[in-house]
């Protein structure tokens, strides 16, 4: 069991270049990955994404990745001719028309912006050696980010258990009081038609209008039907693979099994029960939009 939320870095030193991944996830109805890197390593986007989904298949995902070069052979230093000779000739217009003294220096030229640039130029034949550096660094940084998310699944888990447990009970209590609500309104039909009419009661019209009621007010297939939902969503908590779609649709069911509990009983002890045990559904429902 995984939540969607979790956090992982790692960080990778080789051949003179230290990469480092920091991964950050939060709640999203589908498996968004969002990669932050330098223009430089664009190129290496597509690799590093199904890298990541191999792992993650649910979640709005953030990736940052920040390169470090020591290697002489990622640095290209780049020298604006064109740029040097207009300021060259501007100084010496200068120098000529207010008659100064001093000379045009190769210090002064190198801080005028954009004279010598440098970029970080990534050769053909180093791409392998730099995969491997930002390969190992995702990894780290994605073992991490696992981990995270299943030590935070798994706490939801016991959570969501102790909730089904105590949904569990409220459903029993409510199949043990269903029987008696028919026997109930037979002696309240009973005790009402004497009081209108002051007569002997029609037993067979009494009969009658409490089977009907009693075909009404059955709720005989919804219990059976939240004792199989508890019971699968259990059995799902346990599975190994990404499963909050699933859980969420038998909240769904839950929840309108209980409605229609509370809808066709017709009793102030069931309702009472039902709106205890829809508020626990209701906490289930919040935690199940945090699984993968």
């Amino acid at each position: 069991m995984r939540s969607m939320t979790g956090y992982g870095r790692g960080e990778c030193l080789l051949y003179d270049r230290k990469f480092t991944v920091e991964i950050k996830s939060v709640n999203h109805r589908y498996n968004d990955i969002t990669i932050k890197m330098p223009r430089t390593l664009l190129i290496y986007e597509d690799k590093v994404k199904k890298l990541l989904s191999r792992e993650i298949f649910r979640g709005k995902t953030d990736v940052y990745i920040n390169f470090e070069s020591y290697s002489k052979d990622d640095v290209k230093v780049n020298v604006n001719d064109a740029l040097a000779e207009g300021y060259i000739t501007a100084l010496k217009s200068l120098k000529n028309r207010f008659d100064i003294k001093d000379e045009i220096s190769l210090s002064l030229i190198a801080r005028f912006p954009d004279i010598i640039t440098v970029e970080k130029d990534i050769s053909e034949s180093e791409t392998d050696e730099i995969w491997e550096c930002l390969e190992n660094a995702c990894l780290s940084a994605l073992e991490m980010f696992v981990e995270m998310r299943i030590k935070e699944g798994e706490a939801l888990k016991e959570n969501i258990l102790l909730k089904l447990d105590t949904i569990n009970e409220a459903i029993k209590r409510v199949e043990l009081r269903a029987p008696d609500v028919a026997k109930e309104y037979r002696i309240r039909l009973t005790e009402r038609l004497r009081e209108l009419e002051e007569l002997d009661v029609d037993e067979t019209r009494l009969v009658t209008e409490a089977a009907i009621f009693a075909d009404k007010a059955c709720i005989d297939e919804e219990i059976t039907r939240m004792f199989s939902h508890i019971a699968q969503m259990r059995s799902i908590l346990n599975e190994h693979c990404p499963v909050g779609r699933k859980l969420d649709f038998l909240v769904q069911e839950m929840n309108r099994e209980v409605n229609t509990m509370g809808s066709k009983s017709n009793d102030l002890e069931i309702t009472n029960i039902i709106v205890e045990t829809k508020s626990e559904i209701e906490k289930i429902r919040e935690q199940v939009q945090n699984f993968e």
